[in-house]
C-alpha cells in the first residue's frame, strides 16, 4: 500500500504501489493544514492533553490528599485504580459505539462527564465522593480518548497531514504526563491538592465550549447491531486484568482478589476471542487483528508505554529515595524530558518521511532500549547521578515519542473510515494497558530484589539502587526483544508496502 498524498483514497492503492505523479499538485503543501483544520486539531489534542494530565498531576499530591480526606496510606492506590479501571476497561467498547452511533456525540458526552466528574473530585468531602469522582473521570476518559483519536484519523487522511496531526497529538500526550508531574508538585505546595482537579475542570469546560462548533459528526455508513456478548466479555476481561495488575502494584500477586481478577480477566478475554469468531457483526474484527500492521504496531505501542512508564517510576524512586531530591526538583528533571519530547514531536513527521515509518519504529524502539540501559550507570553520587538521569531519560523519551507516532501511523493505516474507531480504540487500549501493566510488574520485580538485598545486610540506599538497576535492566531487555520481534513481524508483508512521501517524486521509506 502506498500513500502519496491525502487526496489518494486508501482503497485505491491498497496492495500495490501508488500511481506515478507527473506534475505537482495544486493548492497547499500536502502537509499544510488549513485554519479550520488547525482549530479541529487543537480541540482534539487539548482533550487528549487533559486526559494525559490527569494521569500524572495527582501523583505527587496523594500524600496530602490522603491526610486531608482521611484516607489510609494503603488506600491511596485507589485514587489511581479508580480511574484506571474504567478508563482502560471501556476503551474498546466506546470506540465501537462511537463508530456505530456517532463519534462527535460520544466525544462531547465523554468530555462533559469528565468535566463534571473533575468538579466532583475538586469538591470531594470524603474518600467515597472522591473515588466516585475519579471513577467517573475514568469513564469519561474512556469515551474521549478513542473517539478523539478516531475523529483525528477520519478528519486527516493517510499521508503527511495525518502524520503531522499524530505528531502533534503524540507530543501533547507525552507533555501531558510530564507537565502533570511538575504542575502537581507546584500547585499542591502553593494552592493545595484541590487546585489540581480544579485545573482539569476549567480546562475541560473550555474545550467543551469550543468543540461543538468545530467537530463534524461521523459514524458507520449503516447501523449494524452492537455485539453485546463481545462488549461484555472484553470489558469484563480488561477490567479484571487491569484491577489485578493495579492492585498488585501495592499488595503483590498473592492476594485472593488479585488472583481471582487476573484469572477471571484472562478467561473472559479468551471467551471474547471465541465470541468474536462466531459473531455476525463482531465488536472486534479478528481479520483486522490478524493484519501485521495492526498486530505488530499495537504490540510496539503497548511495550513502549509499559516500559517507559516504568522508567519514569523507577527513576522517581531513585531521585527521591537514593539522591533525596524534593518532589519539585524531581518534577523539574522530567520537565527537561518534556521539552526535548516536544521538539521531537515537531520533527517526527520529517523523520518518518525521510527514513520510512517501519525503520523509524524499529530504530526508535532500539534507541529507547539503549538509553534505558544507560541508566544502569546510576550511582549514589547526587551530581553524576542527576546528570545521567536527565540526559538518558530525556533521550529515551525522544525515542519513545517517535515510537508513539510511528506505531500510531502503522496501526491505523489502510483501514476504512468505519473501522477507524475500533483501530484507534486498539491503539489507545495499548497505551492504557501498557501504562497500567508496566509499573506493577517491574515495580514488583524491583521491590522483591530490594527486599532480598536488605535481608542480605545491604543498606537502604544500596538495596534501593540495586532493585532499581534490576528493573531498568529488564526494561531495556524487553524493549530490545520486542523491537526485534516487531521488525521480523512487519517484514512478513512482502507486498503492499507502506510508503510515505511528502511530494510527487521518489517515495522514501518502506514498511
Amino acid at each position: 500500500m502506498a500513500i502519496d498524498s491525502p487526496s489518494v483514497p486508501p482503497s485505491s492503492v491498497r496492495g500495490g504501489a501508488a500511481p506515478p505523479s507527473s506534475a505537482p499538485s495544486a493548492g497547499p503543501s500536502p502537509a499544510r493544514l488549513t485554519g479550520r483544520a488547525r482549530l479541529v486539531l487543537l480541540v482534539l489534542c487539548a482533550a487528549q492533553f487533559i486526559v494525559a494530565l490527569d494521569f500524572s498531576i495527582l501523583n505527587v499530591a496523594l500524600p496530602v490528599l490522603g491526610r486531608n480526606l482521611g484516607m489510609e496510606q494503603a488506600d491511596l492506590q485507589w485514587a489511581v485504580t479508580a480511574f484506571a479501571l474504567p478508563s482502560g476497561g471501556f476503551l474498546l467498547f466506546f470506540g465501537r459505539v462511537a463508530d456505530l452511533y456517532g463519534r462527535r456525540r460520544l466525544f462531547l458526552t465523554g468530555l462533559a462527564l469528565f468535566t463534571v466528574a473533575s468538579l466532583l473530585t475538586t469538591l470531594a468531602w470524603d474518600p467515597a465522593s472522591f473515588l466516585v469522582g475519579r471513577a467517573a473521570q475514568g469513564l469519561g476518559a474512556a469515551a474521549v480518548v478513542p473517539t478523539g483519536m478516531s475523529l483525528l484519523t477520519t478528519t486527516f487522511p493517510e499521508g503527511p497531514r495525518r502524520e503531522r496531526a499524530l505528531g502533534i497529538s503524540g507530543t501533547l500526550l507525552s507533555l501531558g504526563f510530564t507537565i502533570g508531574m511538575v504542575l502537581g508538585g507546584a500547585m499542591t505546595d502553593t494552592l493545595g491538592w484541590r487546585s489540581t482537579m480544579g485545573l482539569l475542570t476549567a480546562a475541560g469546560a473550555l474545550v467543551l465550549a469550543a468543540a461543538p462548533a468545530l467537530l463534524a459528526e461521523s459514524r458507520h455508513p449503516r447501523r449494524p447491531r452492537l455485539d453485546v456478548p463481545g462488549a461484555v466479555t472484553v470489558t469484563g476481561g480488561l477490567l479484571g486484568v487491569i484491577y489485578a495488575l493495579s492492585t498488585a502494584a501495592e499488595r503483590g500477586f498473592g492476594g485472593a482478589d488479585v488472583l481471582f481478577a487476573l484469572v477471571g480477566g484472562v478467561l473472559l478475554l479468551a471467551v471474547f476471542t471465541v465470541v468474536e469468531s462466531r459473531a455476525a457483526e463482531p465488536l472486534v474484527s479478528l481479520p483486522m487483528l490478524r493484519r501485521s500492521t495492526v498486530a505488530w504496531g499495537n504490540l510496539a505501542g503497548l511495550t513502549t508505554f509499559a516500559m517507559m512508564s516504568s522508567v519514569v517510576f523507577l527513576l522517581t524512586l531513585y531521585l527521591q529515595e537514593v539522591l533525596k531530591l524534593s518532589s519539585l526538583t524531581t518534577g523539574l528533571v522530567f520537565g527537561v524530558q518534556g521539552v526535548l519530547s516536544a521538539g521531537a514531536g515537531v520533527i517526527a513527521p520529517r523523520v518518518i518521511g525521510r527514513f520510512g515509518v517501519r525503520p523509524t519504529l524499529i530504530g526508535s524502539l532500539l534507541a529507547q532500549a539503549a538509553f534505558t540501559a544507560a541508566l544502569l550507570g546510576l550511582g549514589k553520587s547526587a551530581t553524576g547521578g542527576a546528570w545521567l538521569a536527565v540526559a538518558a531519560v530525556s533521550l529515551a523519551s525522544v525515542a519513545h515519542l517517535w515510537v508513539i507516532i510511528s506505531y500510531g501511523v502503522i496501526a491505523t493505516s489502510g483501514l476504512p473510515d468505519h473501522e477507524q474507531g475500533l483501530a484507534t480504540g486498539l491503539v489507545t487500549s495499548s497505551q492504557q494497558v501498557g501504562v497500567t501493566v508496566g509499573i506493577p510488574l517491574l515495580g514488583a520485580l524491583a521491590s522483591a530484589h530490594m527486599a532480598s538485598l536488605r535481608d542480605g545486610g545491604a543498606g537502604f540506599a544500596e538495596s534501593t539502587l540495586g532493585g532499581i538497576r534490576l528493573g531498568l535492566g529488564v526494561d531495556a531487555a524487553v524493549v530490545a526483544v520486542i523491537a526485534a520481534a516487531v521488525a521480523l513481524g512487519l517484514r512478513t508483508r512482502k507486498r503492499g508496502r507502506l510508503r510515505i512521501r511528502r511530494r510527487p517524486g521518489p517515495t522514501r521509506g518502506a514498511c
